[in-house]
This record gives C-alpha cells, sequence and structure tokens, in this order.
C-alpha cells in the first residue's frame, strides 16, 4: 500500500512498573483501533531505562511480549518499541520489537550502548539488523543512541523507506535530538519517526518529549508538544517518497564501504 498511517505515543513511563505501564498503554493503544497501522511507543516502555537489568528483563516469549502481541492480534495493529530481554544464554540486551497484528514478530538488539549510563555494562552489543516488511513499506528500527552513528545506519540502495527511533532522550539533549533526526532523513532519504518519553526518572533525569516525524528531505511533518502525553496519528505516502526518489537520486552517488561488525 502507498499510505501508512503512524501513530506517535509519548508518554512518561513509571519507574520498573510493568504492570503500571501496560495498563497505562493498553487504553490508547485501544483508541487506535481502525483508525491506525502502526504505533510507536517510547524505549524500554515497559520499566524505564533501567540498569536492574537481571530483575526486570525478560524473554520474546515473556508476559510483556505476550501481551503486545494479545494487542496487535485484538486491535489490528502493529506495535513497535524496546524492552529489557534477556536471552537463553543469559546475555541481556535493550531489544527492539515489531509485532504485527498476524502475529509476526521482528527484533532488533541495540547496537550502541550509551556507556555514559553504563548501559555497557550490563547488556550486550546487537551486531545484527533486519529490514521489515509490513503493508508495502519497508521498515527499519533503530534505539535511541544509535541515532548518532550514520554509518550504521545507512540506508543503502533504498532498502527501507522508514527509519524508527524509539528513545529516552534528555531534554539537556533535545537540539542534538531533533537535528539528528533530521539528518538522518536527509541522508537517507527516508521517512524518519523518533518517539521518546517524558517525564523524571529515578536518575533524576527530565525528558521533554519532542517526539518527531520528518519527510525524506529532513522537513518536520509533526513535532510532539513538551512535557506532554500524546497520541498523534499522521499518514505518510510512500509513491511520493518514490518519486522524490528518481527526481533527485543522490543515493546514486553514495559511496561504498565495508561496516565491520
Amino acid at each position: 500500500m502507498d499510505t501508512l498511517r503512524l501513530s506517535l505515543l509519548q508518554s512518561d513511563i513509571v519507574w520498573e512498573e510493568k504492570e503500571a505501564n501496560l495498563a497505562r498503554y493498553k487504553e490508547q493503544i485501544e483508541s487506535l483501533a481502525g483508525k491506525s497501522d502502526l504505533v510507536v511507543l517510547p524505549e524500554t516502555f515497559s520499566t524505564g531505562f533501567s540498569m536492574q537489568v537481571p530483575q526486570l528483563a525478560e524473554k520474546n516469549e515473556g508476559p510483556t511480549m505476550q501481551v503486545i502481541q494479545s494487542w496487535a492480534s485484538e486491535y489490528n495493529i502493529a506495535i513497535c518499541g524496546s524492552f529489557i530481554a534477556a536471552s537463553y544464554s543469559g546475555h541481556f540486551f535493550n531489544r527492539g520489537f515489531f509485532i504485527t497484528p498476524k502475529q509476526d514478530a521482528f527484533f532488533y538488539n541495540k547496537r550502541h550502548l550509551f556507556r555514559m549510563g553504563e548501559e555497557n555494562k550490563v547488556f550486550t552489543v546487537g551486531n545484527e539488523y533486519e529490514i521489515i516488511s509490513y503493508r508495502g513499506w519497508n521498515i527499519r528500527m533503530i534505539i535511541c543512541y544509535d541515532l548518532r552513528f550514520p554509518v550504521w545506519i545507512r540506508n543503502r540502495n533504498n532498502e527501507y523507506d522508514l527509519l524508527i527511533c524509539t528513545a529516552n532522550w534528555p531534554s539537556s539533549r533535545t537540539n542534538v535530538w531533533t537535528t539528528l533526526l533530521k539528518a538522518r532523513a536527509i541522508e537517507n532519504q527516508c521517512y524518519v519517526c523518533g518517539v521518546n518519553r517524558i517525564g523524571k526518572d529515578e536518575n533524576g533525569i527530565f525528558y521533554q518529549g519532542s517526539s518527531l516525524l520528518t519527510d525524506y528531505k529532513g522537513e518536520i511533518i509533526w513535532e510532539g508538544p513538551v512535557n506532554r502525553r500524546i497520541l498523534q496519528t499522521i499518514t505518510i505516502n510512500r509513491d511520493a517518497l518514490i518519486e522524490f526518489r528518481e527526481k533527485f537520486p543522490t543515493w546514486m552517488d553514495s559511496d561504498r564501504f565495508y561496516l565491520e561488525i
């Protein structure tokens, strides 16, 4: 399909309280039934950016993903975000998820761990990514700090149409957040959706939201309000993207490189 109804859910997160967060998100996701194709949640939406990883981590088959899968099916909407995940080998990941209404499940382990928050001391680095095919769109998912690393995100031969960044990005670096989202859209000739949380976490860090949806030229389609919970749905058009790529094919002159993982 050439259009996609995309919903950005900018919200506070109750610290380390999964049930409270799931209850909070259920009401808003339920309201999207029949009105949206894809909803994007903030990074670590069910716990906040906590380093109490062994206590909070779940496997893909755990209760949090079971709830997400049930919502996707019941409300006929794809759901994207990240959670604290455990592998059967004993490793922990900040794991992105993309669950479709048909129960197709895609996962992405955060590649760049935020060392200033000591994320690298408790989580394992991800080393793979997947292009998600959904409703005729090719979608790539990244998580927060990944946004700073353009080589990792490079859109080779237009392999994706929409880049989703789910985040817990502090207010003190909001200008960096908005600048990088727009830059990634321009250099990759794609739509970019960044969803950030609001509120204050238990580490005393403030988040103002400023979630953002840009087009393939870096023009802002929608920007979330500061410090306010909001659910916004916008329809984006793939035909317009393809037409622009054909008229202004900078991707054909991009440098070729080998990425060592």
